[in-house]
């Protein structure tokens, strides 16, 4: 749970740092040199290539969970107010619960769908706070973007069964990229001239918000029910509330404190029992025999 909360946590710095930062006219290249070059770092860490059905399960997530999900992310810091961007996206782990459902078996729990509701309006109640203007087409992109990566992120966890999560994450960035050049450089023209303030921006955002958020993230999946990883994601507008306070000086109202309560309650809520049902249901009786079946598997699908 903690090494999930990171991708959240990296997430929550993306808007500002995309928004105050990063050229607002360019969103294909601005989604491509976030995702190409972190499924270029995690490839150097770990260098292993594709195998059988991961070649197209790799284009597939690499479109949905980079190519796609990025652009719209990236349009959607442009248009809207952070507050109302961050919004939308907190409806994400009702979402996921939802999609996991169907997907991996995996039925909505009373505590997530508690923690969840609880969450929501804590966002709320913590960022809609008087915001005017706002853009509808800002509002399209960040809802299809966040239908687009929670369906994404419950189709990686069902495959995730037989590949390394660093190497598999690398391939989705690495076919994402892909995917974009070629359109930026169609739509978009020749790529931008970067300062050193914005690549270093770019740095931030391709290695901490992207390559290490995304390996943190998927990490979760694989581990914990899609619900609890849902729920977790929720510190992503505490945590763009929490850097305006900090580095643009805004002040935390009451209100704004009030809401923050309660999505840390909503996040804590759907936890603790969850995780004693998976204490208490997995203990094996016979430890010796279990632990075989579960090696074959990965010595099969080892490439």
């Amino acid at each position: 749970m903690a090494l999930t909360a990171v991708a959240p946590v990296a997430w929550g710095t993306n808007y500002f740092v995309t928004h105050e930062f990063l050229p607002a006219d360019r969103p294909l290249y601005g989604a491509a040199l976030r995702a190409l070059p972190a499924g270029l770092v995690l490839l150097a860490l770990r260098r292993q290539r594709p195998h059988g059905a991961w070649w197209w399960r790799s284009a597939v997530l690499g479109l949905l969970n980079m190519s796609v999900f990025f652009v719209l992310v990236y349009a959607a810091s442009q248009l809207l107010p952070t507050s109302v961007a961050s919004t939308i996206m907190a409806v994400s782990p009702l979402t996921m619960m939802l999609i996991a459902w169907p997907l991996v078996s995996e039925r909505p729990r009373t505590a997530h769908l508690a923690g969840a509701a609880v969450g929501l309006g804590g966002v709320c109640l913590m960022l809609l706070t008087g915001v005017e203007g706002v853009s509808f087409p800002g509002v399209l992109a960040s809802a299809v973007a966040m239908l687009v990566s929670s369906f994404g992120h419950i189709l990686a966890k069902r495959w995730s069964a037989g590949a390394d999560v660093l190497a598999s994450t690398a391939w989705q960035l690495t076919a994402g990229g892909l995917f974009l050049l070629p359109v930026a450089a169609a739509v978009e023209g020749p790529p931008p001239a970067l300062s050193m303030p914005t690549l270093l921006a770019f740095g931030y955002v391709a290695l901490v918000a992207t390559a290490l958020a995304f390996a943190a993230w998927f990490t979760g999946l694989r581990h914990l029910p899609a619900g609890t990883v849902g729920l977790i994601g929720l510190l992503n507008p505490v945590t763009g509330v929490l850097l305006g306070t900090a580095v643009a000086g805004e002040v935390l109202t009451v209100q704004q404190l009030c809401g923050l309560v309660l999505v840390l309650a909503g996040v804590v809520l759907g936890q603790p029992k969850r995780a004693g049902r998976r204490d208490s249901g997995q203990a094996p009786p016979h430890p010796v025999s279990d632990e075989r079946p579960a090696r074959a598997p990965s010595m099969r699908n080892h490439p």
